[in-house]
């Protein structure tokens, strides 16, 4: 016998819009703002300023200049809203999102791990690289991996992670002290901000 598969189905895309535009706004009355107060004016046959409207009055204003109605904030007393071509406003609402993400900065962690009995030629090698890192503008999270029995040598450690606060003192600071996580005793180190 053989055996069927269901087929699935493509989802499909919500299209409903982001905001209550025209007829879905239930509100009575609503507070009209904007830049384009001219052309409603030249619509409504009287001259209009930013006030309180009875919705179904300004739908009829927005229709007549062929562009819509649109809620842009919903939990005010009335709801704010604007006489606006939706389409435009959802592309700009995009273009300024999109803008905001490229002007926040990703943060990078780079590790550095230490034994406790790290000795100095190993410990400066270690060392230009963090200095590399944080001149870079990356933060350096420097940790002593204490293994087996080596958990007793906690203070070599501590010692260790101090030592290195140290030589890095012009390139960046501690966010805080060295703190044990298990078996880590970690530090992060932020750089400092260049003028």
């Amino acid at each position: 016998m053989a055996i069927r598969h269901k087929r699935r189905r493509p989802q499909r895309r919500n299209l409903e819009p982001q905001h209550r535009i025209n007829e879905k706004i239930m509100i009575s009355e609503i507070r009209l703002v904007g830049d384009n107060f001219d052309e409603i004016s030249e619509a409504a046959g009287k001259t209009i300023e930013s006030g309180i409207f009875k919705t179904y009055e300004v739908i009829k204003w927005a229709k007549a200049m062929d562009i819509d109605l649109v809620e842009i904030s919903p939990k005010a007393v009335p709801p704010v809203c604007k006489i606006i071509d939706y389409k435009k406003f959802l592309y700009q609402a995009k273009k300024r999102e999109k803008e905001m993400k490229a002007k926040t900065k990703k943060t990078v962690i780079k590790e550095i791990r230490f034994g406790p009995n790290t000795d100095e030629h190993d410990f400066q090698f270690k060392l230009k690289h963090a200095q590399k890192f944080l001149e870079d503008g990356a933060k350096v999270k420097a940790y002593v991996h204490f293994r087996g029995r080596t958990i007793v040598f906690k203070d070599r450690g501590e010692l260790l992670l101090l030592k290195l606060l140290k030589a890095l003192e012009e390139y960046g600071a501690a966010e805080e002290l060295p703190k044990m996580e298990g078996r880590r005793m970690l530090v992060i180190i932020s750089p400092k901000k260049k003028k």
